[in-house]
């Protein structure tokens, strides 16, 4: 996306979100209104656009509903969420992805010459403007900690996946028709290369997500959603059967024509439709260890990327010459973060493959850890897929403690939703506001059933669940929802 010129629709739809997010929280219960808030904007709102001023961080699609979110919480819950909840793991994780751009500033002053090619030094205000960025970027995780822990949270979440893929669905089928355009026409500008939607002899959906690696991914995970429900055989939308659901969905991503998305939900949804709560914890905590252990196999040349590019050659030639082109890339930027391992290059470029000859950029960079890797090293890698695995993992250790069958089963749900994210991370640069809100959603949950336990068990005594689970305090009723 390399030009973005928006109309005056982009700005106005930046500027009246707020006012949106307002009407959805004085109307809706508390939890939901977060949902919609955070899930909205990454669906409606235009990519690239912004609106920028000296000396503060840009407001656009991510940071705009982040900050309303977090005021909202001030004003209709009455309190901020907390940053930090005691000393832990998470809490290590957190301090390490704000401070770490600190110390990679302090490393990384000098200017890099490279052919006719300046990158600058980066400094203090640079590490600052990193950090808070960072901050604006998570703010959904600590919503999703403090304010979704509930078990009907975790059941909203499913249910708003569902009904906003659904109505998703004709946005993109109409695109799937007429060509990606919809970007172009609302708000003035096509927000990527529009060859890159061209499978097969026919359109790949992109609506306002960017990307149609974005849409397939999203609509992979409403349609993991819809087999939650189904297997629970709870309604998300009142006069439709979750199993039609479900199958609709599973077609709509057929016709994504994804081969990513496509392989993910063939694992996914007939593990959340069928088997047991535990075994969905399982390959989601295995799929969170191969995600953390990329980095080091790929360095030790362990993953069998020749297998792969010939398993892909043998269904479609096309996907596999943009496999080779992303595998050619990695190991190019991945020499150029092995430099500097620890905390990275710092921001600029700086982490990027130049030619020496001519200082041309010769790289693409697709995964989000190798971008995460050259810019801020191993130490923000840990940080931030730490985080995100941790939520996993814990959610696997608190499961025991879930009362009924189906919140074990929507708990099992968002747990490979969150983990198969985790996978996408590395051939593709997915994380948003919104993957940040499920992760903070489910750590939060799997803290809330831990410490219930914890409190009712006294000091050797049984080991066995509680008979109920009150989280929390009580906001007023109109609010809707339940806090800790």
């Amino acid at each position: 996306m390399d030009h973005v010129n928006p109309n005056w629709v982009a700005y106005i739809a930046l500027l009246i979100w707020p006012g949106v997010a307002l009407y959805l929280y004085s109307s809706l219960p508390f939890g939901k209104a977060t949902l919609w808030t955070i899930l909205g904007a990454y669906l409606l709102l235009p990519v690239g656009a912004q609106i920028k001023f000296a000396g503060v961080p840009a407001f656009d699609k991510e940071s705009i509903p982040s900050v309303t979110a977090l005021m909202c919480c001030a004003i209709f819950a009455g309190r901020l969420p907390k940053v930090f909840r005691g000393l832990g793991v998470a809490e290590v994780l957190i301090l390490l992805l704000l401070l770490g751009p600190f110390i990679t500033s302090m490393l990384n002053t000098d200017a890099i010459h490279i052919g006719i090619t300046v990158l600058p030094g980066v400094g203090p205000y640079d590490a600052l403007s990193a950090s808070v960025a960072q901050f604006i970027f998570i703010i959904p995780f600590f919503i999703g900690r403090q304010f979704l822990r509930g078990p009907e949270d975790i059941t909203e979440i499913l249910r708003v996946m569902v009904v906003a893929g659904v109505a998703y669905s004709f946005p993109m089928l109409f695109e799937m028709r007429m060509s990606p355009q919809l970007h172009a026409w609302v708000y003035g500008y096509i927000p990527s290369d529009f060859i890159q939607e061209v499978r097969d002899g026919a359109y790949r959906p992109v609506v306002f997500l960017g990307h149609g690696l974005l849409v397939a991914f999203f609509t992979m995970t409403a349609t993991v959603a819809s087999a939650a429900l189904w297997r629970t055989q709870t309604r998300a939308i009142t006069r439709f059967a979750p199993g039609g659901i479900a199958t609709y969905l599973s077609v709509l991503l057929v016709l994504c024509r994804t081969a990513s998305a496509l392989i993910y939900a063939a694992l996914l949804v007939p593990l959340v439709r069928w088997a047991r709560p535990r075994l969905q914890l399982r390959i989601a905590s295995i799929l969170v260890l191969i995600a953390l252990a990329y980095p080091l196999l790929r360095a030790a040349e362990l993953v069998p990327t020749r297998s792969i590019l010939e398993a892909a050659e043998s269904v479609s030639p096309e996907r596999a010459n943009s496999l080779r082109t992303r595998f050619e890339n990695e190991d190019q930027l991945l020499d150029r973060a092995w430099q500097r391992p620890w905390f990275g290059w710092g921001r600029f470029g700086r982490s990027r493959a130049y030619n020496g000859w001519d200082g041309g950029d010769s790289g693409i960079t697709d995964g989000h850890w190798i971008i995460t890797m050259g810019t801020f090293g191993i130490v923000g890698f840990v940080a931030e897929f730490g985080l995100l695995g941790l939520a996993i993992f814990r959610a696997a250790a608190a499961l025991k403690f879930a009362q009924t069958k189906w919140e074990k089963d929507y708990l099992a749900a968002l747990s490979l939703i969150v983990a198969m994210g985790m996978i996408d991370l590395l051939p593709n640069s997915s994380i948003r506001p919104w993957t940040w809100l499920l992760v903070g959603a489910l750590l939060g949950r799997a803290e809330a059933l831990c410490s219930v336990v914890r409190r009712r068990i006294p000091s050797g005594g049984s080991n066995k669940a509680p008979t109920s689970d009150r989280v929390g305090e009580a906001l007023p009723q109109r609010f809707g929802a339940r806090f800790e």
